[in-house]
């Protein structure tokens, strides 16, 4: 048969098939018809050492062993020279390794074959394997032979790089099917607390992950929110400190991270990161580890695209806290104006009435027992008005406009608390920060009030350029710290949960007689322009 035709032939056998292995075999059994040569074989190759035996033709018991055990074990010089770049072309290989380890280990009869030629599969510049083909008793080829191997090896290489770019763009277009349904399944969640479960699950579970962390930034700390690992997904709660200088990649590589991250198998040489960006902000990041023999590798594009979605849905989900905080906030100050306007002013006139109807009383005669239950009522009516009035307090914190000290100084006063305050350095603070200084100050004032045995108080707020620390002193009795958190009271345990929550770090002092503080210290993120500190 003409070189012409043997070509013609060989590029109608490679365009009837898109699937790799099936194409390979077929022409591999073409190519052994049309030549007339009996046994032939392919490899595929990646990087040293790893080779895929896919092809063969009527392979010699020798090389059969044991299901083709010689074939598919081992190296041979052939992959070596396609490894060290030294083979470029067909060639003659004139001692085979895989054939003399069969003959030494006595693996079967190698039907005669000695020898063979090797043809590298090369398109592009880009290396995909071996082709090798051998004749019982022939020793060697002809140039001619090799010249048209090594045509037909152009034809195979071009043939397998338009199979693999067909076959990755598939895999592509699953994957980003696989990126619709997680898009669907979680751009409707407003929830930022299942959010990071809800999206660990999914993209674990459909791209077949081994581990997936989900982190969010929250003010000044990077928190671990959700995690996929053995198949199990898992809402968590984990705070880490940001870097100084915001940095990322530098957050990312504080020793305590990388010993969370090593839990779940994860580590950032071997993992892919993908960073959730609203603008040229970083808002929280996916850390992930597949097992690439056990799972596609996913696609770049994809993996950026499902970051540019899901920086969308956790922005939004922000937003949409963020909204709620400021309908709760809304209710409070309604609630706080309907109570004050209504059953407070209705309690108040209650109390004058009572009074007003016991100085009536007084003279009458046999007046003693009403004169009694009057003064009870009075009493009665003047303790609510105080306890609505703290708990008007509680839902509106009248003057927090004017600065959270002076609130806590207006809310301990209306304790009968005897408040004095001492304020360092100047500047904004975070609406979400001031309302958690509010809410656990307002706590610790409770607790003076309660427990202390003192009416003496001292707050003490300090705003410099880069933090802001709130204390509530007192010189009361005092009590003794327990280094078991769990055992704390429930508004001891409140107070660290909510400045723990907002990124902040709450400590107690105490000792029986001696007093107690309650310190609390936020690091502030600096705001372009924003401030003008001490």
């Amino acid at each position: 048969m003409s070189r012409v035709h043997t070509l013609k032939v060989i590029a109608e056998t490679l365009n009837q098939s898109n699937d790799l292995k099936e194409m390979l075999q077929s022409v591999l059994e073409k190519l052994l018809e049309v030549t007339g040569l009996s046994t032939g074989w392919i490899f595929l190759t990646s990087k040293e050492p790893t080779y895929t035996f896919v092809a063969d033709v009527n392979l010699p018991p020798a090389l059969s062993w044991e299901g083709k055990k010689p074939m598919c074990e081992g190296g041979c010089w052939c992959l070596d020279k396609v490894w060290d770049g030294r083979l470029q072309k067909a060639v003659n290989i004139i001692n085979c390794k895989r054939i003399e380890d069969a003959i030494d280990y006595d693996w079967g009869d190698t039907k005669g074959i000695t020898h063979h030629a090797t043809v590298p599969l090369i398109a592009g510049g880009e290396k995909f394997g071996l082709l090798n083909v051998a004749e019982p008793g022939k020793n060697e080829f002809t140039e001619d032979e090799l010249d048209l191997l090594q045509s037909v090896s152009f034809q195979i290489g071009t043939a397998i790089k338009r199979t693999k770019l067909y076959e990755a763009q598939q895999k592509k277009a699953e994957q980003y099917a696989k990126l619709d349904e997680i898009s669907r399944s979680i751009w409707k969640m407003n929830d930022i607390h299942h959010l990071p479960q809800c999206t660990v699950e999914n993209i674990g579970r459909l791209f077949n992950l081994d581990a997936l962390v989900f982190f969010i930034r929250e003010e000044n700390i990077l928190a671990l929110r959700g995690t996929y690992f053995q198949n199990v997904s898992q809402k968590i709660h984990k705070r880490f400190p940001i870097a100084p200088d915001g940095d990322l990649t530098a957050t990312l590589s504080n020793q305590t991270v990388q010993q969370e991250l090593s839990h779940y198998g994860i580590s950032m040489e071997k993992s892919f990161l993908i960073p959730l960006l609203i603008g040229e902000e970083w808002i929280g990041c996916l850390i992930g580890h597949q097992n690439s023999e056990q799972s596609e590798e996913i696609d770049q594009d994809v993996l950026r695209a499902l970051g540019d979605h899901l920086s969308l849905v956790l922005e939004k989900a922000r937003l949409f806290e963020k909204s709620r905080e400021l309908a709760l906030i809304e209710e409070r100050n309604r609630l706080a104006r309907d109570l004050h306007d209504s059953v407070n002013q209705k309690l108040f006139s209650l109390s004058l009435t009572a009074r007003g109807l016991k100085e009536y009383v007084k003279q009458l005669s046999d007046n003693e027992m009403v004169t009694e239950s009057l003064s009870e009522m009075q009493a009665l009516s003047q303790e609510v008005v105080g306890e609505m009035r703290t708990m008007i307090w509680q839902l509106k914190p009248a003057g927090l406009e004017e600065g959270v000290i002076v609130s806590l100084k207006k809310y301990g006063e209306s304790l009968g608390l005897n408040v004095t305050e001492e304020i360092k350095g100047v500047g904004n603070i975070p609406r979400m920060i001031e309302e958690t200084l509010w809410r656990v100050g307002q706590e610790a004032l409770n607790n003076v009030h309660k427990h202390a045995r003192t009416q003496d108080v001292h707050l003490f707020l300090s705003r410099k350029k880069d933090e802001v620390i709130l204390r509530v002193q007192d010189e009361g009795c005092g009590f003794t710290i327990r280094d078991d958190h769990e055992s704390w009271s429930f508004g001891l345990s409140s107070m660290k949960e909510r400045t723990e929550i907002m990124g902040g770090t709450m400590k107690i002092e105490s000792k029986p007689e001696e007093g107690t503080t309650v310190a609390v210290r936020f690091q502030i993120k600096q705001e372009r322009g924003g401030y003008d500190g001490d």
